[in-house]
C-alpha cells in the first residue's frame, strides 16, 4: 500500500510539474505571438516608407529631366510610362 501511495505521489508530482511546463510554453508563445505581430507591423511600415521613397526618387528623377534640354526625350518616355500606369489603374477599377 505505502509503495502504491508513493507511485501515485510520483504521478501527480510529474502531471503539476508538466502542467507548469505547459503553462510556460503558453507564456512563452503568447509573447512570441505578440512580438511576431510587431515584426510584422514595423515591416509594413518599412514597406511603406521605401515605397514612398521610391515614389520620391522618381518624382526627382521626372523633376531633372524636365529641367535638361537633352532629356525631353526621357521625360516624354518618363510620362508616357505614367500614363500607361494609370490606364492600368483605371482599367483595374473598372473590372
Amino acid at each position: 500500500m505505502n509503495n502504491e501511495i508513493t507511485l501515485i505521489s510520483g504521478i501527480e508530482y510529474k502531471v503539476r510539474k508538466l502542467l507548469e511546463i505547459k503553462d510556460k510554453n503558453k507564456n512563452k508563445i503568447n509573447v512570441l505571438s505578440n512580438q511576431n505581430i510587431d515584426l510584422k507591423k514595423q515591416i509594413e511600415e518599412q514597406n511603406l516608407q521605401i515605397n514612398i521613397l521610391k515614389e520620391q526618387i522618381n518624382k526627382i528623377k521626372l523633376a531633372k529631366s524636365l529641367e535638361n534640354s537633352d532629356g525631353s526625350i526621357e521625360a516624354k518616355t518618363k510620362i508616357n510610362e505614367l500614363v500607361r500606369e494609370i490606364d492600368k489603374c483605371i482599367g483595374l477599377l473598372n473590372n
